[in-house]
């Protein structure tokens, strides 16, 4: 005879877009998960403060409410759902359902890199869980990863695309060569980009989720204040094509290193070599490398945001919660992420530079931009110049070796100074194969 599926009750704190998506998967009467994992989860409870507005998805009215109340009071609700967005408002809701003594799923990267350590220290005081793996890559099970598959692992570094929008634009400047506005309009009208894109853009976005993943793979407590953000909005494509003819793709990357001194955490423009796993990846899709001391390199890949795939990774952190204690977390995260690892500075990080240098077409130019790198012990790769009218503008591109970056720094301030230099050098990173 069949064991019955054990039922849990649900209540879900917003009903946007991804909210939607959640309801639908909890109102499926052949939901899957019943099927592989004898869990039948019930939706009890909806909260929104806008209950009128059309949604895309049909519920029963009298699930839904506009009072948190109706939840924290419900004692068959043992699992809270956020997914309201923002930070202060998400962080007193939280609060809330865990001394409410319920379990709880968030997919709000902006809250968990603010305020990821004390609410996995609150979960932990009330014997409580809050799980996330929605927060960082929409659908992909990369933090299911990090915390399961790759627990026997010393995670030495990690690097990714974790931002659709900018990897939407930066994809259409290179295989269409529009400019960077003309690939934002393209991303807005198709739904990629919204309608404010500056997290997105700008970066941020990319270190809210990066600040999440060092916390979990290095086992440390992450400030954005010790994250180095630069965005893509200054990219010009001018040093696509450049970097298109030496064989390079730009990504923006957010990379976590480990070093002797500490580590290293960072989102910015990189140009990676056409033929690398991250360098293939396209459109609005996501991708990150982790790097373990067993297994080295392994990727994961897929839709990054999105209704449907975002819903797909909070309910797989239900579905874990309701199954029971024996199928999470093997040991307290509050412990491991509690530790305080120094951070390196970005100007001591060591990569390798795509430099644009616009100079006069005359004799002397490049002894003297060279001079200024090598006395910054900068080793030039290779150098690449178009053929132009003479006494015009020209621009030069420089590959260097591994450098510091604080020289490189250093010497581009240098060289903008040089009287034969028209403007300050453009600098883009590259990335090495591996971390």
């Amino acid at each position: 005879m069949k064991n019955k599926p054990k039922k849990i009750g649900v209540g879900l704190v917003g009903f946007g877009t991804v909210g939607q998506g959640v309801a639908a998967l909890l109102s499926d009467a052949e939901s899957p998960a019943t099927a592989k994992t004898g869990v039948h989860l019930r939706l009890l409870r909806i909260c929104d403060v806008d209950l009128e507005r059309p949604r895309e998805v049909a519920v029963d009215s009298a699930l839904l409410t506009s009072r948190l109340e109706d939840i924290l009071e419900d004692e068959d609700i043992s699992i809270g759902i956020e997914l309201i967005g923002g930070v202060d408002g998400a962080l007193a809701v939280v609060e809330k359902l865990l001394r409410a003594g319920k379990d709880v799923v968030t997919a709000n990267k902006a809250l968990l890199a603010s305020h990821g350590a004390e609410l996995l220290k609150l979960a932990e005081s009330v014997g409580k869980q809050i799980r996330f793996e929605a927060s960082c890559a929409g659908g992909i099970p990369l933090i299911g990863a990090l915390e399961e598959g790759l627990v026997a692992n010393r995670i030495d570094g990690l690097k990714g695309i974790v931002n659709g929008t900018c990897n939407y634009i930066l994809t259409s400047m290179t295989e269409k060569q529009e400019s960077f506005s003309r690939a934002l309009s393209e991303a807005q009208e198709a739904g990629y980009a919204e309608a404010d894109p500056t997290l997105d853009i700008n970066g941020m976005d990319s270190a809210h989720k990066l600040a999440i993943l060092a916390m979990l793979a290095f086992g440390t407590q992450v400030s954005l204040d010790n994250i180095y953000v630069e965005g893509i909005d200054r990219i010009e494509q001018t040093d696509l094509a450049f970097a298109a003819e030496l064989g390079y793709v730009m990504k923006l990357l957010a990379i976590g290193e480990v070093h002797p001194e500490g580590i290293s955490l960072r989102v910015h423009p990189t140009f990676l070599p056409r033929g690398s796993l991250l360098a293939q990846v396209g459109g609005v899709y996501n991708a990150v490398s982790v790097y373990g001391h067993a297994t080295g390199e392994t990727l994961y890949y897929g839709m990054g945001a999105g209704r449907m795939p975002t819903a797909s990774a909070v309910m797989a952190d239900v579905i874990a919660l309701a199954r029971g204690p024996d199928s999470c977390r093997c040991r307290s995260l509050s412990e491991w992420t509690g530790r305080k690892l120094p951070i390196v500075s970005i100007e001591d990080i060591e990569s390798r530079y795509y430099i644009r240098v616009t100079a006069l077409d005359e004799p002397g130019v490049m002894a003297k931009v060279s001079g200024v790198l090598g006395s910054k012990q900068i080793s030039l790769s290779a150098i690449l110049q178009h053929e132009s009218e003479p006494a015009k503008p020209v621009p030069v591109i420089i590959m260097t070796h591994l450098a510091r970056e604080g020289s490189v720094r250093e010497a581009l301030a240098e060289i903008s100074e040089l009287d034969v230099v028209s403007e300050h050098p453009v600098c883009i990173r590259v990335a090495e194969e591996s971390v």
